[in-house]
């Protein structure tokens, strides 16, 4: 074979195990071949189900080729790879925990303790590695925007109530959105109130919960609105969340703040709340909270 006049090189193919394979020797060492995918091909009457190039031809740099083999030629060019120009900042490096800790970013709001990074939570219930309503809902002290929110909750194991009188709370971000939460475990009520809903927005897609008393998972992904200096809507909230590893919304749009009475409805504020956990008059049961601010990569673009 011979390539471009500023690349030669030696091709040797042959058949094996039914398919076109072969080496290149470009001066350095003999490598088998693999095709790439970015090689544009043209082939006259060779039987091929499948053709390799190699590494080497990407390597070389190779612009183009032909290759004879008897009276059967295969030609091929290499293109040019796409690249987006954009200098994007390097990602912060993140450790996962192990089992069910937190990764090394997470802000802890709730790590089996105590409840000191919460306002009202006075009465609260702190005992085994969780906190139990009583005596009002808590707010916590601390304010995000957009992030990412892991929470277990449990509902009471003996069942009392039905629909929504049985094993009810929220969570609500920035202590006006809420995503609900509820013993739904055959448990029938309106559906864009049951467990897993963006309450009274849009049902969850599925129902996933697990059976009373059970612990259950909320991993959710907030996008908090955004409004102009004058208070107007400039973009819309999203939810996305897993229950129980299983998603129940997916990029949800948040119409308002959530309200028992009325419509969804948006009232200007900042960019930055608090979240809430809400007492409905059930001994609901929280444990392992914690957030991660979900952070913006900062990017060079070229100019055009």
């Amino acid at each position: 074979m011979t390539c471009c006049k500023r690349y030669p090189s030696r091709l040797s193919i042959t058949w094996f195990r039914n398919r076109l394979a072969g080496f290149a020797n470009s001066g350095f060492r003999q490598t088998a071949l693999a095709i790439n995918p970015v090689l544009k091909l043209s082939l006259a009457w060779i039987p091929i189900k499948m053709l390799y190039f190699c590494d080497w031809l990407r390597a070389a740099r190779l612009t183009a080729a032909v290759v004879t083999i008897g009276v059967a030629a295969v030609s091929f060019s290499l293109a040019d790879e796409w690249k987006s120009g954009i200098e994007w900042q390097t990602p912060p490096v993140v450790t996962p925990g192990e089992g069910m800790a937190p990764p090394s970013d997470a802000i802890v709001l709730f790590d089996g303790t105590d409840l000191s990074e919460w306002d009202g939570a006075q009465n609260w219930i702190v005992r085994d590695g969780y906190a139990q309503v009583n005596g009002g809902s808590i707010t916590s002290k601390q304010h995000f925007g957009d992030c990412q929110l892991h929470i277990e909750w449990a509902t009471p194991e003996k069942v009392e109530g039905h629909g929504q009188g049985r094993g009810n709370s929220g969570v609500f971000f920035m202590g006006r959105y809420e995503l609900q939460v509820l013993d739904s475990f055959e448990n029938p009520t309106y559906v864009d109130g049951q467990a897993g809903s963006l309450y009274k927005t849009k049902p969850p897609l599925v129902n996933a919960s697990r059976k009373p008393g059970e612990w259950q998972v909320y991993d959710a992904v907030f996008t908090a609105p955004r409004f102009d200096e004058q208070g107007n809507l400039l973009r819309p909230g999203y939810l996305t969340a897993f229950h129980n590893g299983v998603l129940v919304q997916n990029h949800t749009e948040i119409l308002g703040d959530t309200k028992w009475d009325v419509p969804p409805t948006y009232s200007p504020h900042g960019e930055r709340g608090p979240f809430s956990l809400q007492d409905h008059g059930n001994p609901m049961r929280f444990r392992n909270i914690w957030v991660r601010e979900i952070p913006e990569l900062t990017a060079k673009r070229p100019a055009k």
